[in-house]
């Protein structure tokens, strides 16, 4: 009797810690490329937000701008047994080994925000090429005529090149008509802004300063191309961002940028977080909400989902204050009299 007594109660205990196990759900691994930048913690919100709602825990892991330091990254939450991985890739092809150890230990990814060149990684974005074309839109508006400056993002992230084709979509009709010629174009390495002055600056040097429009990809390179232009007495000519950065936004509130293309961060993260669970719980890719087929330009078919974005400049401002993006304390700061909510 007593051995049966022991017994049922090792069962229970057993299926005490089975249910236990079963109620914490998926563990969900995010590998970051660099969580330094402003924009990865709202994105990194919206995630945890998403998981919990799904029932599922969130891991992490910062990669610090190194692509080797982030396959070790990756090795180290697949050790910890996770379930699924959400990944923004430092180097789209280093990234390769990454994701070859997640498929031969059955865990899906997300790449996340930055293609991943492999069609076992599902891709959630924006459409990258629409956001360039609203950049450049911006921009040609300002200064229908002129000499262009393209800054670039990083050589590493395919990213770069989707933008920088939408952007000679747009302009390539005014290049044609001799109102408008790019007179320099430079990468950014790591996307950092620093890099992006110092490029911005050696340009300005290399042309006497005859510039009259630039075109940067997101809005950390639009800031070091703000303090290039700002340091040789030139702010207030067109320049384009992304990201809806809360400094850029201020800046267009300021006149020294002319628009950041805002991709809701709150939208893109909660979209990963809950497709990254859907995937670990065996839904196929084929299966996810608003998901298509799409085929890179390197040939690779990917299932992806992409997201619309805004171009924010002084004529819809209050858009991003409307939707609690941002206060219109933080954009209106240093602004007098400037474009609605700072007049």
């Amino acid at each position: 009797m007593k051995k049966n007594i022991l017994a049922l109660a090792g069962f229970a205990l057993a299926m005490s810690v089975s249910t236990a196990a079963m109620a914490e759900g998926e563990t969900i691994g995010v590998s970051w490329s660099n969580f330094q930048e402003e924009r990865w913690k709202t994105d990194e919100a919206a995630i945890k937000k998403a998981l919990e709602e799904m029932g599922a825990k969130y891991v992490s892991t910062d990669a610090q701008s190194s692509s080797s330091k982030q396959l070790s990254d990756i090795e180290s939450l697949i050790a910890q047994g996770v379930d699924g991985l959400i990944i923004l890739a430092q180097d789209s092809q280093a990234i390769g080994p990454a994701v070859q150890s997640a498929a031969d230990n059955g865990i899906p990814v997300v790449g996340y925000d930055r293609l991943i060149e492999d069609s076992r990684a599902f891709y959630l974005t924006f459409d990258n090429v629409e956001v360039g074309r609203m950049q450049a839109r911006a921009v040609l508006e300002a200064a229908p005529e002129g000499n262009y400056v393209m800054i670039k993002g990083s050589p590493t992230d395919p990213n770069a090149d989707f933008l920088r084709g939408g952007q000679q979509e747009v302009l390539q009709e005014a290049i044609d008509a001799g109102k408008v010629k790019i007179v320099d174009e430079a990468y950014t390495d790591g996307w950092l802004p620093a890099n992006a002055q110092r490029n911005m600056e050696q340009i300005l040097t290399a042309q006497n300063n005859e510039v009259d429009a630039v075109v940067a990809s997101n809005d950390g390179t639009a800031g070091g191309a703000v303090a290039a232009l700002t340091a040789q007495g030139m702010e207030g000519i067109p320049v384009s961002g992304q990201d809806g950065d809360h400094a850029a936004l201020n800046r267009v509130a300021k006149g020294t940028q002319t628009v950041s293309v805002w991709k809701d961060a709150r939208e893109l993260g909660h979209e990963a977080g809950k497709i990254a669970v859907e995937l670990a719980r065996g839904t196929e890719m084929s299966g996810i909400e608003g998901a298509e087929q799409w085929t890179s330009p390197a040939g690779t078919e990917l299932w992806a989902k992409f997201l619309k974005p805004v171009p924010v400049t002084k004529d819809n401002l209050a858009t991003v204050v409307d939707a609690g993006w941002i206060s219109k304390e933080d954009l209106c700061q240093g602004v007098s009299g400037g474009p609605a909510p700072c007049n």
